[in-house]
């Protein structure tokens, strides 16, 4: 069955209003929204050269296990990528012995209902998510042995129903703009990327080839981005075969979304595709901590926000996926790496608790109506 579509729209009016002042927070009134159009985000999406996917997990409130959820998710989505199930602590340090059964779930799910399936990673180059343990095993193995031996066996298990593997996620340390001191980059430096996209070229030769991280367009992210361009560039210069770049998109999660760097933003993406590479949206949500109490308010500046950004993204040709880090409000990872500061649950994403479609939706589908044709996987 169709949700019915109930959840505000903005006007183009007050839409320009509302960005009038750089998005200052409490500038859009209280306002009746309409619906205007049931057309599933995926078909928007693939009308434009565009997949349209989200993010899925196989625990609570995974649409694996609540059949509302999956109406929702099989009906706007034509592509997903587990939450966190292909993750080296989910599947473990033994390339010899992994846990894929989570995993499995979510390959399962997406082959019964013919959607595409995204890889989602094979190296989190992240200390922070590096156990004693894995760091232990790699220090004895060999750095390479083990990475080689482990992406052999991750992208060899999930073979051609994966089309496009996040390879290396969130290297650069956002503060120096550096690369990320880990047991790998430590052994090996920088030939730890080499290893990594050859590996992944090697076992998944039909897959794209992504960089993903979470570099953003506010005020306090201008060292990230010169770091992962910094990046970009000697992947090129060495010959890494890196074929995109993956941006996560979680706005407002490192900076304000009433101080946007437009100019500097756009400066940085023209030097990404200037290298030939492409882009995706892969985690994208929008962090409302800074937002009003009154959830009408509050749904509009998200809407808002997601407008004016996807209407700057999506004027890439180079741009052909844009994936929500998941769908449902309820289940949204940021309610507890970000919680609000009065306590309300964050909206952040494009259906309510009650699995409603919200004006995030509506802003969704407008932006890709918005967006020019391309020549993309859809």
């Amino acid at each position: 069955m169709k949700p019915k579509e109930n959840g505000p729209v903005l006007t183009r009016r007050q839409h320009l209003v509302g960005m009038a002042g750089g998005l200052a927070m409490g500038a859009l009134p209280s306002m009746a929204w309409a619906a205007t159009d049931e057309t599933p985000l995926r078909d928007l999406a693939a009308q434009k050269g565009i997949l349209f996917g989200t993010a899925i997990n196989a625990g609570r409130g995974s649409p694996i296990n609540e059949p509302a959820h999956a109406a929702i998710v099989t009906r706007e989505c034509g592509v997903l990528v587990p939450e966190n199930e292909m993750k080296v602590y989910v599947l473990g340090n033994d390339p010899e012995h992994l846990n894929f059964a989570p995993a499995d779930r979510i390959a399962g799910f997406a082959r019964d209902h013919r959607l595409k399936l995204r890889g989602h990673t094979l190296l989190w180059n992240y200390d922070k998510y590096i156990s004693p343990a894995l760091a232990e095993r790699v220090r004895s193995t060999g750095a390479e042995k083990w990475l080689r031996a482990y992406i052999a066996k991750v992208a060899g298990h999930f073979g051609d129903q994966i089309y496009s593997w996040d390879v290396v996620n969130e290297t650069i340390d956002p503060k120096t703009g550096q690369v990320r001191g880990t047991v790998f980059d430590q052994a090996l430096g920088f030939d730890i990327f080499k290893i990594g996209y050859e590996a992944a070229r090697e076992h998944a030769p039909h897959a794209q080839r992504v960089y993903n991280d979470y570099m953003s367009w506010e005020v306090g992210n201008e060292a990230h981005r010169a770091g992962v361009l910094r990046l970009l560039e000697r992947f090129r210069k060495e010959n890494v075969p890196v074929d995109a770049l993956g941006i996560q998109s979680h706005l407002g999660n490192d900076g304000s979304h009433s101080r946007i760097q437009r100019a500097e933003w756009k400066r940085f993406l023209d030097a990404v595709t200037a290298m030939g590479y492409r882009l995706l949206i892969t985690e994208f949500d929008i962090n409302d901590r800074e937002m009003p109490r009154d959830v009408a308010r509050r749904d509009a500046q998200t809407a808002a926000v997601a407008r004016d950004y996807l209407d700057m993204m999506l004027t890439y040709p180079q741009l052909d996926q844009l994936l929500c880090w998941g769908l449902w409000d309820k289940h949204s990872w940021l309610n507890g790496f970000a919680p609000r500061a009065d306590g309300l649950p964050q909206r952040p994403l494009p259906y309510d608790d009650a699995l409603k479609p919200k004006p995030l939706r509506a802003a969704i589908a407008d932006a890709l109506r918005a967006a020019p044709v391309r020549k993309g996987i859809a």
